[in-house]
């Protein structure tokens, strides 16, 4: 770097090492601009690694929340697929792409803004309305209980026009989409638990990368499940004999896939809305139900210590599932007794005949 010396002469400005004089700190003190600048950039720099504190923070705490919801994310993953069961191949991955929108726009423009205003305004009010949604779940999975077990059996002429047609469509998304809100409630009320004591616009933050991070996650899996069976067409049409017998396989084996994880997405909604009905009630004070089943599980657990965690998990979901199921139950049952009251106060008394009797 050059400029210009007392002599009108172009000279550097840091020259050869030369005795610091006090005509030279006179000369340095007369030019402000370098120090300032100095300072200006310490400032920038603190500000950059403040600001990559900042994102480290965020990824970090995203992290370890998004691994405390990893629970309901996999009850999640496993829900949605039995939406999109029935479908033609063609309507599979575009419906799944108005599940994920659908499910996006929950979180990040219902779930996340009421969820910081209740833990900043009414922090009491979040376990309730979690509790509503858990009864919402438990119906859902009792519904379709019901429907399986009292339905009649439809010729396979009405199956396909019924999977076939835009209304269906639309109440499967519909569906899908209702059913992820409250379990994305619950992701973001764990997630939100986990990053309570942080401050709000790290919080925001945290949550928002939350939301985006596991939507992506579960209808991309999602996605992958349900197109597993295109994968094994192709890898059939392959020369290698190893491919072919792969993708035989999976052409044969994902119809079964799907209609299991089509009983694991109902059985899920019913013990996670179990679940979060139990837990509820325990931080409500009534404990009772929350210790049976862990005393069930521990229990079971000890029984067999070779698969202790793996016992105690299976005992304890299927303790939240029985609770979930007896009061999915009690809804459906009131649910229809209204409705069925409804449509008989809805029904037009049958007209009085004016023709002679004979």
């Amino acid at each position: 770097m050059r400029g210009f010396d007392g002599t009108g002469r172009c000279a550097p400005l840091i020259a050869a090492p030369e005795p610091v004089t006090g005509r030279h700190r006179q000369r340095l003190k007369a030019l402000p601009m370098p120090g300032g600048l100095a300072a200006l950039l310490d400032d920038v720099a603190a500000i950059a690694k403040l600001t990559a504190a900042s994102i480290d923070d965020i990824g970090a705490a995203a992290g370890r929340a998004g691994f405390k919801a990893a629970g309901v994310v996999v009850d999640d993953t496993a829900v949605t697929p039995r939406y999109v069961t029935g479908f033609t191949p063609d309507r599979e991955l575009p419906i799944i792409w108005r599940i994920a929108k659908g499910s996006l726009k929950n979180k990040l423009l219902i779930i996340l803004p009421v969820a910081l205003a209740l833990s900043a305004l009414l922090p009491w009010a979040i376990t309730p309305l979690l509790m509503l949604g858990g009864a919402y779940l438990c119906y859902e999975g009792a519904e379709k209980v019901w429907h399986s077990l009292a339905d009649k059996d439809h010729s396979l002429a009405e199956i396909a026009a019924e999977l076939n047609s835009a209304e269906h469509e639309r109440e499967m998304v519909g569906g899908a989409i209702r059913t992820d809100f409250i379990l994305s409630a619950e992701i973001m009320a764990i997630a939100l638990a986990e990053v309570a004591g942080e401050p709000f616009p790290l919080r925001a933050g945290i949550l928002a990368l939350v939301a985006v991070v596991i939507t992506l996650g579960v209808y991309g899996a999602v996605g992958l499940i349900v197109k597993m069976d295109d994968v094994g067409l192709h890898l059939a049409e392959r020369r290698d004999r190893g491919s072919r017998a792969l993708g035989r396989g999976l052409v044969h084996a994902m119809p079964r896939v799907m209609a299991a994880l089509s009983v694991v997405g109902i059985a899920a909604m019913i013990w996670v809305g179990g679940g979060i009905i139990v837990h509820g009630l325990e931080v409500f004070g009534i404990a009772g139900p929350a210790h049976v089943i862990h005393d069930a599980a521990e229990a079971a657990a000890h029984a067999v210590p070779a698969l202790a965690g793996l016992v105690e998990w299976i005992v304890g979901a299927a303790g939240a599932g029985l609770v979930g199921l007896a009061i999915g139950a009690v809804v459906v049952i009131v649910h229809r007794a209204l409705a069925r009251r409804g449509r008989r106060h809805a029904a037009p008394e049958a007209p009085e005949s004016n023709a002679p009797r004979s």
